[in-house]
């Protein structure tokens, strides 16, 4: 019996490297446009009524991250799957974002019409079936049959939208972020910048380069900023990507030493990340049950910082008397 189950793990193994490779072929053929501006896509869904915010009241933002694995849920996969199967795993991860109601959803490993995945576009799939009228597909992996990424779903608008891949010779599998804009719910006159990224799974070394081609993108725009994405790495050991990160950008994590946050159970890590600009706070936060994919969703309740919210009203004080 012992035997017959190590046949079928090396087995299964064997069909993953062949996968990898085979992508990465594919991936070597597909024409490469490392920066592109991706179509914002309005799906007509009824927008959210905006009551007015009490006098005293800072109107927050509830935002959330999720590396959905190209709609396999937990199985090995997405090619040893059926389109039924596919189905189904993307209607609960609908569920899911339709209980959690976020304003604004961070996705990795989101497809398009992709030939492993079913041919048809996941993203387009769950806007339909959630509250999200608005969404962004960063697809740092489009050609051959294949078309995948990082996106953005929103209830809110997105605006000046731009997709990144990182250098592809850093990494045999392309990641990259997509970045968009926001109005700030009951806030007139306040934007931010929300991002979806996912770095390298392999080397520490081929994270901190990606990094830098987000730090420098992202201090080109000079908004305040929400990162969020899968960054397959944690905060702990001193050459951390996401203390790289924070440091460069001005970012604060959620209790980065903190326990039970772990978002990738296979290795028991903390993986996956919400980092804000110092004009944002956390009201909280909290890493979702749900077993949808390899990696458990994040979610956070965010308000504006006191000190910038007063800022803001000395200006427009000083506009108004000038």
């Amino acid at each position: 019996m012992h035997g017959v189950t190590m046949f079928k793990q090396g087995r299964m193994l064997l069909v993953h490297i062949c996968v990898i490779l085979a992508v990465v072929f594919l991936q070597a053929c597909a024409a490469l446009d490392r920066r592109a501006v991706p179509e914002i896509q309005y799906f007509g869904i009824a927008e959210q009524t905006l009551l007015p915010p009490l006098a005293d009241a800072v109107p927050g933002l509830k935002v959330m991250t999720f590396n959905m694995a190209h709609g396999r849920g937990d199985s090995f996969h997405q090619l040893l799957q059926s389109t039924a199967t596919t189905l189904t795993n993307l209607d609960a991860i609908a569920l899911m974002l339709t209980r959690e109601q976020a304003d604004v959803v961070a996705l990795q490993e989101a497809d398009g019409a992709s030939f492993w995945s079913g041919n048809f576009n996941h993203l387009a799939y769950l806007a339909e079936r959630s509250s999200h009228s608005w969404a962004v597909n960063g697809r740092q992996v489009q050609g051959a049959g294949l078309s995948y990424g990082t996106a953005l779903l929103s209830s809110l608008e997105l605006q000046q939208p731009q997709a990144v891949t990182f250098d592809p010779s850093l990494s045999m599998i392309r990641k990259g972020f997509v970045v968009s804009t926001i109005d700030w719910p009951g806030q007139p006159g306040v934007q931010v910048d929300v991002v979806s990224v996912h770095l390298d799974f392999s080397s520490e070394f081929t994270r901190r380069e990606q990094a830098r081609e987000l730090i420098a993108e992202l201090q080109g725009r000079g908004r305040p900023v929400i990162v969020m994405g899968d960054l397959n790495t944690e905060w702990h050991h001193q050459d951390s990507t996401v203390r790289l990160i924070t440091t460069e950008l001005g970012l604060s994590a959620y209790s980065p030493d903190g326990q039970g946050l772990e978002t990738f159970p296979f290795s028991g890590k903390r993986l996956d990340w919400i980092l804000l600009s110092g004009e944002l706070s956390f009201s909280s936060y909290r890493v979702m049950p749900d077993v949808l994919s390899d990696h458990r969703g994040v979610v956070a309740e965010i308000v504006l910082d006191p000190q910038f919210i007063s800022l803001l009203s000395d200006t427009e004080i000083a506009l108004i008397l000038d």
